[in-house]
């Protein structure tokens, strides 16, 4: 989704069924300032499902394991099925199963493990997959 003109932010949405993780994930970005991010939680699929109908975001992230939902192979769909064609990265404490090799196949972009996600992270995953006004100093990076 395009980041339009005198919007600057990137609206993440956070969905994870441990509200510590959330606490946890905004201390680590606190030190974001380039490009502004405003993050919103979701407890549940159903919580995140009536967040994407009440507003828009640049990019999902998604706790593997939300309960009553096995992982992201019954979720993500769930969220494709609503009509979201942003990009969805799933978060887990461990991303090293056989299964996650299977991630494309139900609409997922990328995977990181929590231990990961710091700003740094954030910024290049922004970078990656959502569009938004680039900053003059990150163009250079675009044209190598």
């Amino acid at each position: 989704m395009v980041v339009g003109e005198g919007r600057k932010d990137v609206k993440v949405l956070f969905v994870d069924d441990e509200f510590i993780e959330f606490r946890s994930l905004k201390k680590k970005l606190a030190t974001l300032t380039e490009p502004q991010v405003v993050i919103d939680y979701a407890q549940s699929i159903d919580d995140a499902l009536g967040k994407l109908r009440a507003d828009r975001f640049d990019l999902i992230l998604l706790d593997n394991r939300l309960l009553p939902n096995a992982d992201f192979r019954e979720t993500v769909p769930k969220l494709r099925g609503s009509g979201y064609t942003g990009p969805i990265g799933v978060i887990s404490m461990d991303i090293s199963d056989g299964y996650f090799q299977q991630f494309p196949d139900y609409g997922v972009d990328f995977r990181i493990g929590k231990d990961e996600i710091d700003a740094d992270a954030l910024q290049y995953i922004i970078r990656e997959y959502v569009t938004y006004n680039v900053p003059d100093v990150w163009k250079d990076d675009y044209t190598r």
